[in-house]
């Protein structure tokens, strides 16, 4: 049986191979957002993750976020191809706190400024916080100027710097999107 069409809602199915050749000539602003569904995605997200980020993962790596938290990352498609990720996880911190952390978001350079990496940053939180998560983090860049601005506009703040965070040497800033008042 083959999968049904992406929609505009989350959850749906992916796109095969015939119907991504039927829709290439689909409105490019149409973007459908999908959970991740399974092993026959990891190529999807990889192709984005290795093109757009500093740092280089391994398979076990997408395999362990992927495998224990596939409700945490969220696809976008545009005419059949992916063009936006987001992995995430769901744990404790140190002081017992649901913690969302966002591992990976990425978005295709043809298709940024679209409100695409917002969308999917959104979908994840709002699952997060069905699950109970008090607080969101995540590291980026000192230097991406993009994802520093889309993440203040979605109400991150800038909770640490980490100096030579990234293995280019690059520092980071950690990022917290404060889900419940934090403790005192």
């Amino acid at each position: 049986m083959e999968p049904a069409p992406p929609s505009k809602e989350a959850k749906k199915s992916t796109p095969d191979k015939g119907e991504a050749e039927a829709t290439t000539k689909e409105d490019v602003s149409e973007i459908a957002y999908t959970q991740y569904e399974g092993e026959h995605q990891l190529h999807h997200i990889q192709k984005l993750i290795e093109k757009d980020l500093s740092e280089p993962y391994s398979i076990y790596t997408y395999r362990y976020f992927l495998n224990n938290w596939p409700k945490l990352c969220y696809m976008a498609w545009s005419n059949g191809e992916c063009v936006g990720t987001i992995v995430c996880k769901l744990d404790k911190d140190k002081k017992g706190k649901n913690r969302g952390y966002i591992a990976m978001l990425a978005v295709e350079k043809s298709h940024r400024k679209r409100g695409i990496g917002s969308k999917l940053v959104k979908l994840a939180v709002n699952v997060m916080i069905e699950l109970k998560a008090d607080m969101v983090v995540l590291e980026t860049e000192i230097t991406n100027k993009g994802a520093l601005s889309l993440y203040a506009n979605l109400g991150f703040v800038r909770d640490k710097r980490l100096h030579k965070y990234y293995m280019n040497g690059v520092d980071a800033f950690r990022k917290k999107l404060w889900l419940t008042p934090p403790d005192e």
